[in-house]
């Protein structure tokens, strides 16, 4: 008998609670939408920041040490990195996250009777790495954003360079313009500068002249094997920069920064299994002798930053698409209710207690949400696939989480929409009611 009195009250009121089942059908999908974007959106957001360059970047222990106490680079005897150990960060526990990465050599030279600087590095290098697997890194990746006249230097060609706006204006050096490098050595008190003496002078080739924005732009980008060529030493580099996909820093990241010694065992398991800047700085130091890997803080944070926002934008709007769900339907369960008040108001006459009649009305509600609640779930994750492939250029993960939220979240709106007509059905005095009052 009841649920006869539920579906018929439903029949005779089929337009208004088709407004409810739309309303929530509305704010699920674009919960639920939300809600699995900001659960993906991590990893997402942060392969899209990687292409705003490195966040990691990895010195030789003692110049690195110089520079944190005096602020100043090594005077003394130049420090370098191995080239071949490079492919060690790439076997930490975190190695995966690590997406791309290039070597950088500087190296004095002459140009055209000039003094300028030459930058060795990779540009679309192919490494075979320890783990089995194969990867294709290099400056092109980490500098996306670069503004190139001409083309990239094609893979590591050992012919080609590519010069900053800045020294290509000063030089008038164009695209196209073959180069002669010449190692620079410090001047004596009988000349301005000295070349190298019987050590090769490679030509290259101008493919590109590029604007960077930074201090690139007064310099010669050129394959690594060639800038070492020149400075005439083998397998060394100044620093390597990394970027990876990282964790946002907490508390317990900050801590650990400052000195992983400090962590109890759990703290430091949990630190060092969650990606964190400092926890995949410490993993490469472990792997890579002499080596001292750094944040490059302000990128670091910047991303953090984001990540938050964003995470945070998308719990706002979901917050205010529940809100809005709650104040249409309450509009639509009060004006059902006074629209039913005679009948109701009979039910209450002939004996009805006011629970048995506000279960009867809550029920009506619930099963329209329901229905609205399966469409708009099911709405939801087709928008969330929209959104992923308009943003981000890949689909977004259903997470099995969002469907009990959703649950739980439609359920106490629903109530609390249905409070309003709840109070006014409590409220109703069958003798006002039937004598049309």
């Amino acid at each position: 008998m009841f649920w006869r009195m539920v579906f018929g009250a439903l029949w005779r009121q089929k337009r208004k609670m088709s407004m409810i089942t739309l309303t929530v059908a509305l704010g699920v999908s674009l919960s639920t939408a939300l809600l699995n974007v900001m659960l993906d959106v991590g990893d997402k957001v942060n392969r899209e920041l990687k292409t705003y360059g490195a966040n990691i970047n990895v010195l030789p222990q003692n110049a690195s040490l110089l520079n944190d106490l005096y602020g100043v680079e090594s005077t003394g005897c130049r420090e370098y990195l191995n080239e071949s150990d490079i492919p060690k960060i790439k076997t930490i526990f975190w190695g995966f996250n690590i997406v791309d990465f290039a070597p950088f050599l500087e190296v004095p030279a002459i140009v055209d009777d000039q003094q300028v600087t030459i930058v060795g590095t990779w540009f679309n290098h192919h490494l075979d790495l320890p783990t089995g697997e194969t990867l294709d890194t290099g400056i092109k990746n980490l500098r996306t954003w670069w503004d190139i006249e001409g083309e990239w230097i094609a893979g590591d060609s050992d012919n080609q360079a590519m010069v900053g706006s800045t020294l290509a204006q000063q030089m008038k050096i164009e695209v196209g313009d073959s180069l002669t490098l010449t190692e620079y050595f410090p001047p004596d008190s009988s000349s301005t500068y000295s070349v190298s003496d019987g050590l090769s002078n490679p030509i290259v080739t101008v493919t590109g002249i590029f604007t960077s924005g930074e201090n690139f732009d007064e310099q010669i980008m050129v394959a690594l094997p060639i800038a070492q060529e020149v400075a005439n030493i083998k397998n060394q580099i100044d620093s390597l920069e990394i970027s990876a996909l990282t964790t946002p820093d907490n508390d317990l990241a900050r801590k650990a920064a400052q000195n992983p010694n400090s962590l109890s065992v759990k703290e430091y398991e949990t630190w060092y299994c969650t990606a964190y800047v400092s926890a995949i700085t410490y993993q490469i130091e472990e792997v890579w002798p002499n080596a001292r890997a750094k944040a490059i803080r302000q990128v670091a944070e910047s991303e953090g930053a984001i990540l938050e926002k964003t995470e945070l934008l998308m719990l706002l709007l979901t917050i205010l698409s529940l809100f809005g769900v709650a104040l249409a339907i309450s509009n639509l369960a009060t004006a059902s209710v006074m629209e039913r008040s005679r009948e109701l108001g009979l039910m209450k006459s002939i004996g009805a207690l006011n629970f048995p009649i506000t279960r009867l009305v809550l029920s009506e509600v619930l099963l329209t949400g329901l229905i609205g609640g399966i469409v708009g779930y099911l709405s939801g994750l087709a928008f969330a696939q929209i959104i992923g492939q308009s943003v981000f250029g890949s689909a977004i993960a259903i997470k099995p989480l969002v469907l009990p939220i959703v649950v739980f979240l439609t359920t106490v709106v629903i109530l609390l929409g249905s409070i309003p007509a709840i109070r006014l059905l409590l409220r109703l005095d069958p003798n006002q009611v039937l004598h049309g009052k």
